[in-house]
């Protein structure tokens, strides 16, 4: 006798399916607080309306824009992302410093436009009638707004929910110490499980319908990574990782305090999802902005491959991406033919006698990869990244070196910290360094500075 079929599972609700996608429900409290506060702070000032100089319509779209504004502000500065509950870092310090980001990019917006608008002849005084003295109260308040917020969301929740379900995990003399701690300091969670065995951790989550993991033997994590930590944040469990006075030492930062214990928060991924985001926006803004120039450098390098090198003009070439996927990778010939022809597969080396003696100062100007900006616009490559490699390397130094695999978070890119500190022959290994501190590091600030440096190895010609 079979087993029955199970019944399908319910559809999920529109607010699961909207916060997979990512919406979260604050976005909306978020954007009503900063719009209410912009129209209370002009009621304050001049009482009911209509209001003086412009017409109603007028400053609602003014501060509908200004909303939307601090709303991008909150969520490339990660204020959306999913936050463990225990632990939690300080709202409002980080809210604070975004609704400054915010308004002063509304002020110089507003400042830009207007004088746009003279140019053009036009008798407005201001595109964006936002007075300056409402802004700066409405920063201010915007941010504590947020922080109320987020405390409205989180009592909602554990009311919802309860209290976080947390499994201990780790050494019998470990999980003793941490007992202790959760006996005096732990009355905002309620352990459902305590493991030894580092293999049953999964099992025991999924049985105990835990919301949070504390890993709290160390030796553990290389059992863990990536497979672990994976699964479980694929179930929205978030892990917290222990950590003593040795790891501090190591410059570990945004520690978290959990019955009085310090942790630091796991993920699978380095760059949260808005991270990601905003550095493919400045992928897109840098690529359409520089298009004048790069278009005429790259018709020139063409015409010069195709009188020195001949066809095929292009050379591609299967590289792995984002994900660890394929996609066909294109850049002007520099070699042979008949390159690979002998071997396959191999690093170039300096001084590589495959290379076409015409073609050196492209290889060495890095000029033969300007095709790849196409890739860019597609989304298959960053301007800033870890190299590209072959899946044929990529095969043998995820063996070889463990944590390759991280490297492949983001897409590739033209240039990136391994690019700029390497050269062609640097080892696998050491260029991996330079990759997962660029992921672990990345902000739009070090995207430009490691541009404004592969500029000078292209002058210096130093690959």
């Amino acid at each position: 006798m079979t087993d029955p079929t199970p019944p399908p599972e319910p559809e999920p609700r529109l607010l699961t399916r909207l916060n997979r996608r990512g919406f979260r429900l604050v976005m909306l409290l978020d954007g009503i607080a900063v719009f209410g506060l912009s129209v209370l702070t002009m009621v304050w000032r001049y009482g009911a309306p209509p209001w003086p100089t412009y017409p109603l319509v007028a400053y609602l779209v003014s501060f509908g824009v200004s909303s939307l504004i601090f709303l991008f502000a909150y969520y490339f500065g990660g204020l959306y992302e999913r936050e463990p509950r225990l632990g939690g870092s300080a709202v409002l310090p980080r809210a604070a410093r975004l609704s400054l980001a915010a308004g002063s990019f509304v002020a110089l917006l507003n400042l830009a436009l207007s004088g746009l608008l003279r140019q053009r002849g036009s008798l407005i005084g201001r595109a964006l009638p936002f007075p300056i003295p409402n802004l700066i109260a409405v920063i201010v308040l915007a941010g504590i707004a947020v922080a109320i917020n987020r405390a409205i969301v989180h009592a909602l929740r554990t009311r919802r929910e309860g209290p976080p379900r947390v499994v201990l995990a780790g050494t019998a003399q470990d999980i003793e110490l941490a007992r202790q701690h959760v006996a005096v300091n732990g009355s905002d969670l309620r352990v459902v499980a305590e493991v030894d065995d580092p293999h049953a951790v999964v099992d025991v989550v999924e049985r105990t319908d835990a919301t949070d993991v504390l890993l709290l033997s160390a030796a553990w994590l290389d059992l863990w990574y990536p497979r672990t930590i994976g699964r479980l944040d694929r179930q929205d469990v978030t892990v917290l990782l222990r950590v003593g006075g040795r790891e501090t030492l190591f410059g570990l930062s945004r520690l978290r305090e959990v019955a009085g214990l310090p942790f630091v928060l796991l993920m699978p991924q380095t760059m949260a999802p808005s991270q990601r985001h905003f550095k493919r926006l400045l992928d897109l803004s840098l690529v359409v902005l520089t298009a004048p120039i790069w278009i005429q450098l790259l018709a020139g390098v063409a015409l010069h491959q195709l009188i020195v090198a001949g066809r095929p003009l292009l050379y591609r070439q299967t590289r792995v991406g984002a994900g660890g996927t394929t996609f066909e990778m294109i850049k002007f010939r520099t070699m042979r033919v008949d390159a690979e022809a002998v071997g396959g597969a191999q690093l170039s080396g300096s001084g590589d006698p495959r290379v076409i003696p015409a073609c050196r100062w492209v290889r060495a100007t890095r000029a033969d990869e300007m095709p790849q900006l196409l890739h860019i616009l597609t989304g298959r490559m960053s301007v800033v990244g870890p190299r590209p490699e072959r899946p044929e390397l990529t095969a043998g130094f995820e063996k070889e070196i463990a944590g390759y695999t991280r490297r492949h978070e983001v897409p590739p890119g033209l240039t990136g910290l391994a690019q700029i500190h390497g050269r062609y022959h640097t080892d696998a290994e050491y260029k991996l360094g330079y990759d997962l501190q660029y992921l672990v590091n990345w902000s739009p600030i070090l995207d430009l500075e490691i541009i404004a440096r592969t500029i000078w190895v292209v002058l210096a010609r130093r690959v």
